[in-house]
C-alpha cells in the first residue's frame, strides 16, 4: 500500500505547496521601467524572493546563494529566472535595484512597485514586512522564504532562506525536469 501511495509525486527537499491559491499575479516595474507580470516568465522555473538593497544580512546572503544555484545548474540555468522584489521602494530606486542584483548575477531581475503595488504583491505571496526606526534612519523587517514558480506558472515551493544553497538545485532540477 505505501509503494502505490509513494509512486508519481516529485520529492523535493523544500516545503512542497503545490496547490496553494495564493502566489499567482504580480504586477511590478524593472528598472529599465518595463511592467513585468509572472506570466511574462513562462517556459522557466522562477525564483521569488521579497528584500531590500539595504538589508545588512539575510537579503545579500540570499542573493549570493541564488547565485551559486545558478552556477550549479551551469546550462539549466537560462531556464531559469530570479525575481528580486523589494519592500523598501521608498530608497529602492530602480537604478540602485539593477546594480544590487546585477552584481550577484546579471541574469537577475529586480523588481519594485510604489507603497500600494507593494502592499498587494506581498500580500499576495505572505509576505511580511515592516518598517523599523533604526537610529536617524530605518531598517526593514521582512520574511525570508523564497518562492519557486514552475514553467507552467503554479507556486510550487516554499524554500528557506538557510537552505538555499542545499536544497535549491535539485530541486529546480525535479521542476525543470517536469517541463
Amino acid at each position: 500500500m505505501l509503494a502505490a501511495c509513494s509512486g508519481g509525486a516529485p520529492k523535493f527537499k523544500s516545503t512542497d505547496i503545490t496547490g496553494v491559491d495564493y502566489g499567482r499575479s504580480l504586477e511590478l516595474t524593472d528598472p529599465s521601467g518595463r511592467v513585468r507580470h509572472l506570466d511574462d516568465f513562462r517556459g522557466k522555473a522562477v525564483v521569488v524572493f521579497f528584500g531590500f538593497t539595504h538589508c545588512p544580512d539575510v537579503c545579500p546572503t540570499t542573493l549570493a546563494d541564488l547565485a551559486s544555484v545558478m552556477q550549479q545548474l551551469g546550462p539549466d540555468a537560462d531556464r531559469v529566472q530570479v525575481l528580486f522584489i523589494t519592500v523598501d521602494p521608498e530608497r529602492d530606486t530602480p537604478a540602485d535595484l539593477a546594480q544590487y542584483v546585477n552584481a550577484f548575477d546579471p541574469r537577475f531581475i529586480a523588481l519594485r512597485g510604489d507603497a500600494e503595488q507593494t502592499a498587494r504583491v506581498a500580500k499576495e505571496f505572505k509576505i511580511y514586512y515592516e518598517k523599523r526606526k533604526q537610529g536617524a534612519t530605518y531598517t526593514v523587517d521582512h520574511s525570508a522564504q523564497s518562492y519557486v514558480i514552475d514553467p507552467q506558472g503554479r507556486l510550487r515551493l516554499l524554500v528557506r532562506h538557510d537552505r538555499l544553497a542545499q536544497d535549491l538545485p535539485q530541486d529546480l532540477r525535479v521542476i525543470l525536469k517536469q517541463g
